[in-house]
This record gives structure tokens, C-alpha cells and sequence, in this order.
């Protein structure tokens, strides 16, 4: 049950303002990239490579910097999930607008709007999918405490221990490209930078505007669209595309897509994070997530979700 936990958590990481990849309703409507030139260029006005893009991805700490910052701040956060049935129509719906404060006690929430509605729940009043459980279980707990201060590099918890699986959570949001090991079938796939892996990927750089005035370069990783499929479908990570911010070369965006289909598990699943500038510090104002997985012997589950965070206010 704890490798089934641990699993079902790392497939929750894994729905962008730049596709939709899934063809069903997409909660994400919210556009923050405009590209002004999609163009291959094969090197950034800055004199910049690939391998400068790379270096910045793989050693980046922003992100995770920006999920601890947040807990400084008052703000106000919309969460909505989707869930649905085997003809991708919506079956069940979650809403939240939660304000975010802080006093001497602590961190502390309140609902200011909560809606349920569908197919959401067991006889015993638990979720019915654990897509919805661990976003819950996530996104709840995040607004309620704070992250420890090793996960920004690697796992660091105990194996088995729900640290642990939050440890693993954290290296897929924060490391893109790094090992997760202890999740099975899936630990090396994550590694897509190795000389290796390199081979099997195309590399594209964009420019163009980030929430209506920021300049950004867009560093898109794809597949090779020529490989075969037996290669094709051995490759878990299909893309990953990143935005920089021009001027300072801080990354303000993150898409993933992945999809994988072996005799363990079946998924696919898409998922966008996107920092903002306040007060010259960045922190988060958008997640996404769309997405379908399958294991045997369990129900397949189909679910998306959109989180906004804005009104930051020091406190």
C-alpha cells in the first residue's frame, strides 16, 4: 500500500497554458505566454546555449523557494478540480477560494467559498479517487505549514515514511531532470539531460512576453518526432518547456508532459507551474494539472485542476 501511495503521488506531479494534450474540458484558460517568434534559434541573443539552459534547469532552486516564500504572505487562492468518466465528460467538481494569513499562532485559512458537486466521495465520506485525495492532501497541507529546508535538493526522508514520498513529490516540481529513485519502473526515465537521454530529444528556443510586459526566452524540450515507436514509448518525459525571464535568467514558468505505458501502470499527464513577481520576490500564482492513469486492479482515474494564487500581501 505505501508503494501504491507513493506512486499514485509522483503521477499527481506530473496540463499547460501551451496545449492541451488531453482532449476534454480544460480548466486552464488563463494565458500568460504570448510567443513572439517560434522560430528554431539555435542561439539566444545573450550568446547563450543550450547547455546554459540546461545547467539552469537542473540546478534551479527558485521554484522551491517560491512555495516556502508564500507562506510569508497573505493571499487568496482559488482551487478548482475536475473529475470525470470513461467518455471524458465532467463527473464530479471541487471549489475552493481560500484567503491565506498568518498571525503568531501560525498559518491560518478560511473558506470564503466552497462548492461541491457530482461524484466525489465513498459511503465513508472519503474521496473517491486519490488524484483528488492527493491534491487535498498537498495543496491543504501547504497552506497549513511549511516545507522542510533539505527538499530543495533531493529526497532526504526515510524510505516508507510520508516525508519520503513528499521528499520525491518535491524533486519532480522543483528538479526536473534529476533521478527519483524508489518509485519503480519510473526512477532513471526522470533523468532526460544524461548524455544518454540527450539523443532522443530536439531543443527550441522562443522569445516572447510573459504576462503582458515581462521579456522571456521559452526553452522548449520535445521528443524527436522520428524515433521509433518501440523508443518512443520507452520515453516517459515527452516534453518539458521552461520560461526565463530575459533579464535576469530566472525561470518564472514550467510545463511537463509525460506519458508511459507498461505492465505496472499506465498514465498520462500534463502539469504547469508558473511563478510571479511581488515585491521583487517570486511566488507562485499558477499550477495545472490534466490527467489520466490507470493501474491494475484499481479504478482508472481522470481528473484536472486548476490552482490560481493571487492579492499577495506582506504580513
Amino acid at each position: 500500500m505505501k508503494r501504491f501511495n507513493l506512486l499514485i503521488l509522483c503521477l499527481f506531479l506530473v496540463n499547460a497554458v501551451f496545449a492541451q494534450a488531453i482532449p476534454r474540458f480544460n480548466p486552464d484558460t488563463v494565458l500568460t505566454v504570448v510567443v513572439d517568434n517560434d522560430v528554431v534559434i539555435k542561439t539566444a541573443k545573450a550568446g547563450l546555449s543550450e547547455d546554459d539552459f540546461i545547467q539552469a534547469i537542473v540546478t534551479d532552486t527558485s521554484f522551491y523557494e517560491a512555495f516556502r516564500n508564500m507562506k510569508k504572505y497573505a493571499f487568496i487562492a482559488e482551487n478548482r478540480v475536475y473529475t470525470y468518466d470513461k467518455q471524458d465528460k465532467v463527473e464530479g467538481s471541487i471549489y475552493r477560494k481560500i484567503k491565506h494569513s498568518n498571525d503568531q499562532k501560525g498559518h491560518n485559512m478560511q473558506y470564503l467559498e466552497k462548492k461541491d458537486t457530482g461524484k466525489l466521495f465513498k459511503k465513508n465520506g472519503k474521496y473517491q479517487l486519490y488524484t483528488v485525495e492527493m491534491f487535498d492532501y498537498i495543496f491543504m497541507n501547504a497552506y497549513n505549514s511549511d516545507f522542510v529546508p533539505n527538499s530543495a535538493g533531493g529526497p532526504g526522508g526515510k524510505g516508507g515514511s510520508n516525508e519520503s514520498y513528499k521528499d520525491k513529490l518535491k524533486t519532480l516540481i522543483f528538479t526536473p531532470g534529476r533521478p527519483v529513485r524508489g518509485v519503480p519502473l519510473i526512477s532513471g526515465k526522470t533523468e532526460i539531460f544524461t548524455a544518454n537521454m540527450r539523443q532522443y530529444y530536439d531543443y527550441r528556443f522562443s522569445s516572447g512576453t510573459y504576462l503582458d510586459s515581462i521579456p522571456v526566452y521559452r526553452f522548449k524540450v520535445t521528443m524527436k518526432p522520428d524515433l521509433s515507436n518501440w523508443t518512443k514509448d520507452g520515453i516517459m518525459i515527452k516534453e518539458l518547456t521552461t520560461i526565463f525571464d530575459k533579464r535576469n535568467f530566472q525561470i518564472l514558468g514550467r510545463y511537463i508532459d509525460m506519458k508511459l505505458d507498461n505492465l505496472a501502470f499506465e498514465f498520462d499527464v500534463q502539469m504547469n507551474i508558473e511563478l510571479g513577481y511581488f515585491n521583487e520576490e517570486l511566488l507562485p500564482t499558477k499550477i495545472s494539472y490534466q490527467g489520466n492513469w490507470d493501474i491494475p486492479f484499481k479504478k482508472q482515474e481522470r481528473a484536472s485542476f486548476l490552482v490560481l494564487h493571487k492579492d499577495y500581501k506582506p504580513e
